[in-house]
């Protein structure tokens, strides 16, 4: 537990920790003093549910700022190199993949400090697996542009690219703006291509679908609106 930097997968919902995190992240997470977060507010709710040994208030918590100079980056780190424990935590899923630390992790290289990642949910690879789609060859885009028509654009350019080269291709987008997603992707893409839509992963109202866009066409996209969602399509 000393002079390391521990990755620890935060929930991606409310859950029960011990439902989706396995024993050994929650009793590394448990010993962990100090930490680097996305947001301060997520951070402490998600500790609070590990039951803690000491109480919240007693940790050191910094909020990760998006335009953080690397030696800022280094600052923070600077428990890790007197040979403590340092925890990254994101608001949701795993820390570092679509999100701001990873460049905390890769500050933590480049000075010499052990970085550790710990196993727990990751929204990206948990749509991937339920898929059915190309495990072996995919990509993932963050989020697709909000106009309507640069969406459309970039549907139809990685509806392109996943033909060519028989990749999934895996993007997210704000939970309100699902349903424009939807209309969008129904529109654009061919009939015979798949779209996986899965929400709430690891939750009670967990959905995960895979159809051809033929069959996407005429559903209600109602039971989508404003839940965390992750789209992936294969052409």
């Amino acid at each position: 537990m000393s002079g390391a930097l521990y990755l620890v997968p935060n929930l991606l919902g409310t859950v029960a920790p011990d439902a989706v995190l396995p024993a050994r992240t929650i009793i590394v997470a448990r010993g962990i003093v100090h930490w680097i977060v996305e947001t301060p507010k997520a951070a402490r709710a998600f500790l609070s549910t590990l039951e803690m040994p000491v109480p919240i208030a007693q940790l050191s918590m910094t909020a990760l700022a998006e335009a953080a100079s690397d030696a800022e980056l280094e600052a923070l780190l600077a428990p890790a190199r007197d040979g403590h424990a340092v925890g990254l935590l994101s608001d949701a899923g795993a820390p570092a993949v679509a999100d701001p630390g990873a460049r905390v992790v890769a500050v933590a290289h480049r000075t010499g400090i052990r970085v550790v990642p710990l196993v727990g949910p990751s929204s990206i690879l948990l749509a991937l697996m339920a898929s059915g789609m190309n495990g072996q060859q995919f990509a993932f885009h963050g989020y697709l542009p909000q106009r309507p028509d640069a969406r459309i654009a970039a549907l139809a350019r990685l509806e392109s690219e996943s033909r060519t080269h028989a990749r999934a291709q895996a993007f997210i987008e704000t939970p309100y703006r699902n349903i424009a997603m939807l209309e969008s992707i129904v529109r654009t893409l061919a009939p015979a291509t798949r779209v996986c839509v899965a929400v709430d992963l690891t939750l009670d109202s967990e959905s995960v679908l895979t159809l051809p866009v033929s069959a996407w066409r005429g559903r209600d996209f109602a039971g989508y609106a404003k839940r965390p969602a992750i789209f992936v399509l294969q052409a």
